[in-house]
């Protein structure tokens, strides 16, 4: 029976970045990924196979840098762990045994039960299988009529690059007045449906799936909404969520959280000694609230990874926060979208006071330059005491970055007061101008309404 120092289960983004680090920290160690499928897919790139990119083999992701380093591979699916013995069974039946044990396992669709017909011929997921999509992939092609349940980012970035093919008919359906709603405030959900609204998809928001019909031979043939209108459909792409895979780690005996994701300490640690657990299948804590939170993200999963790979074998690194910030992304038509921490919605929930300001103005400078487009930060601010506790970003490309740079500045507990003397960089091409930066005029904004506010309370 073969011993590994460190055995990983799954080879998504957390267990290859998991390897990887292991592997550059402890070139020494025998490190193994156990996986699946031998091929794997970038999770974010999905919804553009099926027209950005054009083929599912342009969004693989390999195994190769952490090959390169000296780590192994075996492609034979884990069926159990045992924790007391440090060993897993594989489909195969060969066993191994490990010193350190990272499950990496990721997530899987919520199966929507609740909807009647949910089980029909041609009714997909996004699944993060290369096997699946491709399928999926190839299956699409010669449907014309597709209905994608769920409104947030896979199902609607599904939905936008669906539309671009001219000789089909995209239905997006959304429960909530907007989509998006669950990563963005109410603002910039409907500026994103909007947005939407602008491709060939017929976008229906505050509309529920009440069935799901099909031919007598099971495949689906229309969809029904609560109402009892119907709309035609030879397709139906169902993405209302995800859940952690962590069957096999609760059948090992690890304890989950009310998400039923394994439960794990500031270094990913689970509560078995050697056991530890990363990216969509572990839990994480909201960076502002201390809550439960549902964060699958790879770049999420992939900061987890880090820390853990550093920190495996002993503590090295000091995780630098305490708790998960979501920091979302996307492009819809044209338009790029992105978000961290919290909007009105979170913050109202969590009972936490704030202001929010907001400033607009173009990404380049003077704003003649072609190519120049609108850009607008929002910046969700504590009052008491001026800390950026969110923000949101709109217009051109560079808020992906832009975003990044938000979320920097929520983790390290910045004020509006620190950002007027933030000191930037610009350059007509690439920037704002140096006069008005756009996340030092939202942050100048956010000062004068304290400062309003302050002088409207010193009056009464």
């Amino acid at each position: 029976m073969k011993k590994y120092d460190v055995i990983i289960i799954g080879a998504g983004p957390a267990g290859i970045v998991t390897g990887v680090t292991v592997k550059k920290q402890h070139s020494n160690k025998l490190v193994l990924i156990i996986t699946e499928e031998e091929k794997g897919l970038i999770p974010c790139g999905i919804p553009y196979v099926f027209h950005n990119l054009g083929s599912v083999e342009k969004n693989m992701m390999g195994l190769k840098p952490f090959k390169d380093l000296g780590g192994e591979v075996i492609v034979d699916p884990v069926v159990e762990v045992d924790i007391n013995d440090k060993s897993v069974s594989l489909k195969s039946g060969k066993i191994l045994q490990y010193d350190k044990l990272v499950f990496a396992t990721g997530s899987r669709p919520d199966i929507a039960e609740f909807i009647r017909g949910y089980d029909m011929k041609n009714v997909f997921y996004i699944k993060k299988s290369y096997s699946y999509i491709h399928r999926l992939f190839e299956e699409l092609k010669d449907k014309k009529n597709i209905v994608i349940i769920g409104g947030g980012f896979i199902g609607a970035e599904v939905a936008e690059q669906l539309s671009f093919h001219h000789d089909k008919k995209i239905t997006l359906i959304e429960s909530e007045k907007y989509c998006f709603s669950k990563a963005f405030s109410e603002e910039l959900s409907r500026i994103s449906t909007r947005q939407l609204e602008k491709t060939a998809t017929n976008v229906r928001t505050s509309s529920l799936v009440e069935e799901i019909i099909g031919t007598k031979d099971g495949f689906v043939e229309k969809v029904v909404l609560k109402g009892g209108e119907e709309i035609e459909a030879d397709a139906v792409i169902i993405s209302v969520g995800y859940k952690p895979n962590s069957e096999l780690a609760e059948k090992a005996g690890l304890p989950l959280n009310v998400m039923g994701a394994i439960k794990v300490d500031s270094y990913e640690r689970t509560s078995e000694k050697d056991v530890s657990a990363v990216g969509d299948c572990s839990q994480t804590i909201g960076f502002l609230t201390g809550r439960s939170d549902q964060i699958m993200l790879a770049s999420t999963a992939t900061a987890e990874a880090r820390v853990l790979g550093y920190n495996l074998f002993s503590v090295k690194i000091k995780k630098p926060f305490s708790g998960t910030l979501g920091i979302f992304s996307t492009k819809i038509n044209g338009l790029a979208m992105a978000a961290a921490g919290i909007d009105e919605r979170s913050a109202n929930e969590a009972n936490i006071d704030f202001l929010c300001a907001k400033f607009t103005d173009v990404d380049r400078h003077p704003g003649t330059i072609p190519g120049t487009s609108p850009i607008t930060v929002k910046l969700y601010v504590s009052p008491s005491d001026g800390t950026v506790l969110g923000g949101e970003v709109w217009g051109s490309d560079s808020a992906g970055e832009i975003i990044n740079i938000i979320g920097l500045i929520i983790q390290k507990s910045i004020t509006i007061y620190e950002l007027v003397s933030f000191q930037i960089g610009t350059h007509p091409l690439l920037t704002s101008a140096p006069t008005k930066p756009v996340i030092i005029k939202a942050a100048e904004a956010a000062i004068s309404m304290i400062q309003i506010t302050k002088k409207e309370a010193m009056n009464i």
